[in-house]
């Protein structure tokens, strides 16, 4: 049994792997909180802690005999991760043994600036330890949730349809002229849930990089699977790096659904930047994740991209 803390726990992604940390029976789970626990999140076994993360002493004291931190905090509201260095120091104080930080996407932050405070807890990571390991990390990085390529049907308890690059409910896609084979990893949720679990229970040390690579697929392999799935032909739009570099998006069509954590006014400047920096940061490699958990866990069976889709998308019209 495992003493384990969820920072960020009322978040969609945070939710999927409460679920399978409690389905073990094994674990003593608590969800640290700005706010009470609502009532849809009162599960039996999971126990709920409201922190101050301005009062550091609050912090030490609810992760006293915690083994295993895992933070889902929201980047977007912490882009300079102020939040996320506060509860790094508190877990030291309180002797916490491992950490894995709000990551949870690409392998690189590339063109990606609302991902920003990804790099900087990065960064603060190595300084805790650069004198002689403090404490255990690692950066759980799966690539892009093969789950959203399933919009607008949902295919997970928690995680809400979002949109993509690759539309396959319209049969279009989005590609850099020149780059069809930039690298796209996609993984299930349920299979990113089923790795943390695993890694909590582990016994052995963390790797630094967790990759989880449940498919590991190029931009044109994506659309001939859409394809294939869907039955017909993809309008492909396809963009001029430079252009994307100028900040110019020149599509037919652009992403419309807003991530949960994004408010309605900013949602459609914040759409377009995404799209650009999805874009760009794929032809540099950002989402080619590497797959130190699946060599870790090489008895778990991943999500196929074409068995997934095409149980998704099967008579759909």
């Amino acid at each position: 049994m495992v003493k384990v803390a969820i920072a960020g726990g009322s978040g969609q992604v945070a939710k999927e792997v409460i679920d399978v940390l409690l389905a073990t029976g094994k674990h003593e789970i608590t969800v640290l909180s700005r706010n009470e626990a609502p009532l849809e999140d009162s599960l039996p076994g999971l126990h709920w802690r409201v922190v101050n993360y301005d009062n550091q002493a609050d912090l030490v004291e609810a992760l006293r005999g915690t083994h295993t931190l895992l933070s889902f905090l929201q980047l977007f509201s912490d882009p300079e991760a102020t939040v996320q260095k506060k509860l790094i120091d508190a877990a030291v104080a309180a002797g916490v043994r491992r950490f894995a930080p709000s990551e949870y996407g690409s392998t690189g932050t590339v063109n990606m600036p609302w991902w920003g405070g990804k790099e900087r807890t990065r960064e603060y990571l190595k300084k805790v330890n650069e004198n002689g390991k403090i404490l255990e990390y690692t950066f759980f990085q799966p690539g892009l949730f093969l789950d959203y390529l399933a919009f607008p049907y949902k295919t997970t308890k928690h995680i809400d349809p979002l949109q993509t690059v690759f539309d396959l409910e319209n049969c279009r896609a989005i590609l850099v002229e020149g780059h069809e084979d930039a690298i796209m990893t996609l993984t299930a949720a349920a299979d990113v849930a089923a790795i943390v679990t695993h890694a909590v229970e582990c016994e052995a040390e963390w790797p630094e990089i967790g990759g989880i690579s449940g498919n590991r697929m190029t931009f044109s392999q994506i659309i001939a699977l859409g394809e294939k799935v869907r039955g017909r032909s993809f309008t492909i739009d396809q963009v001029k790096s430079q252009d994307l570099e100028a900040g110019s998006l020149n599509t037919s069509w652009a992403l419309e659904k807003r991530h949960q954590a994004v408010s309605e006014e900013q949602s459609s400047d914040f759409a377009k930047k995404v799209s650009i920096g999805i874009l760009l940061s794929s032809i540099k490699g950002a989402w080619d994740v590497s797959d130190e958990l699946n060599q870790l866990f090489p008895d778990h069976k991943f999500e196929k991209a074409d068995h997934f889709l095409e149980s998704v998308w099967k008579g759909k019209p």
